[in-house]
This record gives C-alpha cells, sequence and structure tokens, in this order.
C-alpha cells in the first residue's frame, strides 16, 4: 500500500467527512464524490466530482480520472458493477467489491446471514408489487416492519400494523428507497429489549471489536446513541461471533457496523453497513480511537491498538431541521458547550450541509463523564440548545 494512498469516496455526508478528516491526518489524498456540490466531506477533501453514483459512466469516467488506490463507499446506491471492474484492474474496493453488493442491498445480505452462515434472524419476506407485500404480510403475521431493501438512515421504513396498513407501507417503502429497483422486504416485528450497534474491524492481523453502541430512533432513523450499551456477557460473545462470522465472509478490511436485537434470551441479527455507522458518532469523544480513525487505518494496513473508553460513558444526539432551506443560521451554539464543565465534556459537530430538509440531520451533541445516562441527558440538552434560524 502506497504511504499516501490516493482514497476516492464515493458519498460525502456527515460519515465521509469525519473519514475524510482521519484519513488526511494519516497523509492519505482524498477525492470526495456525491451528487450535489459542497457536501460535507467536500469541504474537507483534496478535490471534488459531482456526479450519481449510480451513474455507470461518470463513475467509471471519475475512476479513469483519478486512478484511486482505494474506492470507500459511504453511501449504498452505487452501480457496483463498475466497482468490480476496478478491483479486477488492480484498485482495492473497500472492503471489497462483493461486500458492497451484497450490503447494497437488504435482501443480498440477509439472505446471506439466514441462509448461508445461518444466523439468527427475524422471520421475513420480499415483495416487488403491493399485492405481494400482502400475501407475503398474511403468512409472517402482525405488526410488520417494511422497509426499502436499498436504503440508508432508515428511509422508507414503517410499522405496519395490520391488514390495512400494508398497502401504505408498501409504496412509503417504494418511495423513499435509494436505487432503481422496487423491492421491500417485510420482517417479522421483533419484540427486543433493546438494540445494538457493534463496531466491528477487520485487519490484517485479526478483528477488533469496539464496546457496544445502544442507540434509540424515530421513524425508523437514529436520533440519540451511547456508549458503552449494557449487555450480559453471554449476549455480547454471541453478537461478537455472528459479527465475526459475517465480516470474515464478506472479506476485506475496514470498519463494520452490524446491528443486532437483543432480547432476555437471544441476539439476532438485524443489519450489517460495511463502513462506519450513523450510531457509532458517539466514538468520536467515547474512544481512544473513533470509528472513523479505525477505518482509516484498517484500510491503510496501518496498526491498530487495544480499542479503550476514554470515561465510564458517553451519548450523541442529533440536531435536526424541521423545514426546506438554503438560507439558515445556527443558534444556542454557546449555550449548548457551556453545559460541560461538571464532570461532563461537550461537544457540537455541524456537519456543514449546504441545504436543511425537515427530519434532517444537520449536527451532533456529544457528551462524555462517569456515567452513560447522565450522558444521554446531557447530549440530548445540548441537541436541544441548539437551534436552526431560518432566513
Amino acid at each position: 500500500m502506497n504511504a499516501q494512498p490516493k482514497i476516492m469516496l464515493l458519498g460525502s455526508g456527515e460519515l465521509g467527512r469525519e473519514f475524510t478528516i482521519s484519513a488526511k491526518r494519516l497523509g492519505a489524498q482524498v477525492i470526495a464524490c456525491d451528487s450535489y456540490a459542497d457536501a460535507p466531506a467536500m469541504q474537507m477533501a483534496d478535490s471534488a466530482e459531482i456526479f450519481s453514483m449510480l451513474d455507470a459512466e461518470a463513475l467509471k469516467a471519475a475512476i479513469a480520472r483519478h486512478r484511486p488506490d482505494l474506492i470507500v463507499p459511504e453511501v449504498e446506491a452505487i452501480r457496483t458493477e463498475i466497482l468490480a471492474d476496478a478491483e479486477a484492474e488492480g484498485c482495492t474496493i473497500v472492503p471489497s467489491a462483493l461486500a458492497t453488493q451484497l450490503t447494497m442491498n437488504r435482501d443480498a445480505i440477509r439472505d446471506m446471514a439466514a441462509n448461508e452462515l445461518g444466523l439468527k434472524t427475524s422471520r421475513y419476506a420480499y415483495a416487488e408489487t403491493a399485492g405481494q407485500a400482502e400475501a407475503a404480510a398474511r403468512d409472517i403475521g402482525f405488526p410488520l416492519v417494511v422497509k426499502p431493501v436499498m436504503s440508508s438512515s432508515g428511509k422508507g421504513q414503517s410499522v405496519a400494523k395490520s391488514a390495512q396498513d400494508v398497502k401504505a407501507s408498501f409504496r412509503y417503502a417504494a418511495d423513499n428507497m435509494r436505487g432503481d429497483r422496487v423491492k421491500v422486504i417485510l420482517e417479522q416485528f421483533v419484540d427486543f429489549d433493546y438494540e445494538i450497534t457493534l463496531l466491528t474491524v477487520r485487519t490484517r492481523d485479526g478483528v477488533h471489536f469496539c464496546p457496544p453502541i445502544g442507540h434509540r430512533q424515530e421513524r425508523g432513523d437514529y436520533q440519540e446513541s451511547w456508549q458503552p450499551a449494557a449487555m450480559e456477557t453471554v449476549h455480547l460473545r454471541e453478537a461478537q461471533d455472528m459479527a465475526c462470522k459475517v465480516v470474515d465472509r464478506l472479506g476485506g478490511y475496514g470498519l463494520f457496523g452490524v446491528e443486532f436485537f437483543v432480547t432476555s434470551d437471544a441476539v439476532i441479527f438485524s443489519e450489517l453497513s460495511p463502513r462506519p455507522h450513523d450510531t457509532g458518532m458517539v466514538t468520536l469523544v467515547s474512544q481512544n480511537l473513533s470509528e472513523f480513525d479505525l477505518h482509516a487505518r484498517a484500510i491503510m494496513g496501518l496498526p491498530i491498538p487495544e480499542i479503550t473508553l476514554r470515561s465510564g460513558g458517553a451519548a450523541s444526539a442529533v440536531i435536526l431541521a424541521d423545514r426546506d432551506a438554503e438560507n439558515f443560521t445556527f443558534a444556542g451554539l454557546a449555550d449548548a458547550l457551556a453545559m460541560g464543565g461538571k464532570g461532563e465534556d461537550i461537544d457540537i459537530r455541524i456537519f456543514g450541509k449546504p441545504v436543511t430538509r425537515p427530519y434532517r440531520r444537520m449536527g451532533v451533541a456529544l457528551a462524555a463523564c462517569d456515567d452513560t445516562d447522565i450522558a444521554r441527558k446531557v447530549a440530548k440538552a445540548a441537541a436541544d440548545a441548539v437551534t436552526i434560524e431560518y432566513e
């Protein structure tokens, strides 16, 4: 590996922004790509390209222009056949072209986990029409979760509580999918005690795990996360075993966000992303190396020391927009940052997104202290103190 590799980042949101910072600190050159100008990672990168990741010719041309050493996808909706071609020509796809193809769609990764690896999952079925969805729902039973096979950050996800809800849930999933194929997954609703993200780092010297991260969602989208999540040792070991099986099957190197539902007597595989995870924003204050630092080190073949927590607990809480706007400012930063000082460390990260939309994540508040519950309260209060003023 080149000591100062050229990295092409496909998708340049807030996760890509933090990854870019971590990679550049290690000497990498980053080309940030996205479908719109001035995306968060573009503001930190060495150069930028603007095109749709689903435009095969544009993607192929960008790769040919820059000839990157590493291609790092940050989004799911990508023409993965172009990545396979680039890999065959000697470019490293992170973690691999196969992993990108399998995890681009929930159907591929779910089938691999359930059918090939034999991991414990909820009952599920697929549908490409409302009629197929209604038939699958009758077989699975209610309530059930309906979501696109290709999406990100929970977009298009809803719960159908009865047969009357299925058609609307199908349409909502289809309207909010990424990519160019209409296909949804219907999943048995799991009455879980809690859910976790297990950040799993596959490196040349083995697999590393971060302490488990708990999280809460609304509208299928992450609202807050905390680390460490309280978890029985036997359940943690079961989750680690399943995560190891999945990442070893996918191959390549990098950080994977592996999600699980946990009940009193079971750990159930939910989803996997072969990249830093939004719930892992908490690691910016919780760990000696953030998830972005870990991803950069793993893909660049650099050593990873023991992953340790900086404090007894840490939390993140999102700062959301509530409308469409191009002209806006942030207020309340001083008030939010002043909430620290009583044993709590507070930080605010504004993502630099050029426009707002309803429920769009525009920033995150981070808190670390000796107690996870206190960190959650402080992070939420800090996030609430930051307001978006629209012109």
